[in-house]
């Protein structure tokens, strides 16, 4: 189903850009000589597609940089609290831990034989009064 729709969006857009091309193929000069317009120290003649697209690719890269910088709060945000609940999974661990092991012990406390203690009903399976 991916590569249907794949295919259902790149086909369409790669015929556009080759339209787009073939519609625009003569040569424009590009200047980056502000001083001198009449024989530039700088310059560059390109198809005009290739220029429109290489335009087009650098906003892309630029705006996705802005993007990215201007999340970075979140990206903070997002790696204390990461540290944070790791280091609640390591106290949870060693809780639980400590737990396990004083729980040997709080058991050798409560008699075993005497049901009469807890009244008629005793105990349960796992040994809780009832």
């Amino acid at each position: 189903m991916r590569k249907f729709l794949t295919a259902v969006i790149i086909v369409p857009l790669l015929v556009l850009l080759i339209v787009f091309a073939v519609a625009n193929r003569h040569f424009v000069t590009v200047s980056f000589d502000p001083f001198n317009a009449v024989d530039p120290a700088l310059a560059v003649s390109i198809p005009l597609f290739a220029l429109i697209i290489a335009v087009a690719i650098l906003g892309v890269i630029v705006g996705g940089c802005a993007t990215w910088i201007s999340q970075r709060r979140w990206r903070r945000a997002a790696r204390r609290h990461q540290g944070e609940a790791e280091a609640a999974r390591a106290q949870v661990a060693q809780l639980s831990a400590a737990a396990r092991a004083n729980q040997g012990s709080a058991q050798s406390l409560v008699p075993a034989t005497p049901a009469r203690l807890f009244g008629p009903y005793g105990r349960d399976k796992q040994g809780a009064a009832l």
